[in-house]
């Protein structure tokens, strides 16, 4: 693969600009991460759960991020409801299938999402996406498991059959709209020794959604922007603590010249 060209820092220059409305409803872990990985973006969450407003909601916004990792049927049903106000509006609806293939109940709820409206990005680490795409292997939790086989052909293979766009989070990205594949190289251990990342990305990939209509190019942009400013983060951290509060820090600070520089993108 060779490197490619896309303007990551174009598309944060226009989040900041245009400051979305992100509709989430999302893992009640990782719930104030998320909101406030989107208001350091410059972006404005909202994290309506109700499903009395879930779909009213969706109406005002830019985009909707789902996220099953604190999931029950009653929120499920919220989703749905959010999902379809959401696709008939015509804004994107990302779906991070978190814990997919630890529990029968996690992937069943899984489908019903999937089927019950349409949806334009899934997310998830290798393991979750292996298992929404029918391979039969089981999380450990939420955190991913060892995946036989091609994942980057698995992964454009699920794109291809859902007509969406497919990210597999870890420590090479893979973003696929089942015919352009990228992979994303930035980014640093230490994103994956503190909980909520992985939720943080899918709000992330929301937010730059919500200003770009191709949404592989959206999805690479948000993570190599989180990603970057990760790496950034590391170089001030004397723990997981501190790593934490520079990270939001460093996305807040992010310039469209250090990402532009750090990038690494191949296609």
């Amino acid at each position: 693969m060779k490197k490619a060209t896309l303007n990551s820092a174009q598309l944060l220059a226009r989040v900041r600009a245009q400051k979305p409305v992100v509709h989430h409803l999302t893992n009640w872990v990782t719930i104030y991460d998320c909101a406030n990985v989107v208001k350091t973006l410059g972006a404005s969450p909202v994290m309506a759960h109700a499903p009395e407003e879930a779909a009213d909601m969706a109406r005002i916004a830019s985009s909707l991020v789902l996220n099953i990792g604190t999931l029950t049927t009653d929120f499920v049903e919220a989703m749905k409801l959010a999902a379809k106000s959401a696709n008939k509006k015509g804004i994107p609806v990302v779906l991070d299938v978190c814990g997919a293939g630890a529990t029968a109940f996690r992937d069943r709820k899984c489908a019903e999402l999937l089927s019950g409206a349409r949806i334009d990005i899934i997310k998830g680490n290798a393991s979750e996406v292996a298992r929404i795409a029918g391979v039969d292997v089981h999380t450990k939790g939420v955190d991913s498991a060892a995946v036989s086989g091609d994942l980057r052909a698995m992964a454009r293979e699920l794109a291809a059959r859902r007509g969406c766009t497919v990210v597999v989070t870890g420590k090479e990205d893979i973003v696929t709209d089942g015919k352009r594949e990228y992979l994303v190289r930035n980014g640093h251990a230490l994103m994956g020794s503190i909980v909520g990342t992985g939720c943080m990305a899918a709000s992330v990939i929301g937010t730059f959604a919500a200003v770009e209509k191709d949404l592989a190019a959206a999805s690479v942009a948000g993570l190599v922007c989180f990603e970057v400013a990760g790496e950034l983060a590391a170089r001030k951290a004397r723990g997981t603590g501190s790593f934490k509060e520079a990270l939001f820090d460093e996305l807040y600070r992010l310039s469209a010249g250090t990402v532009t520089r750090r990038q690494k993108v191949y296609s």
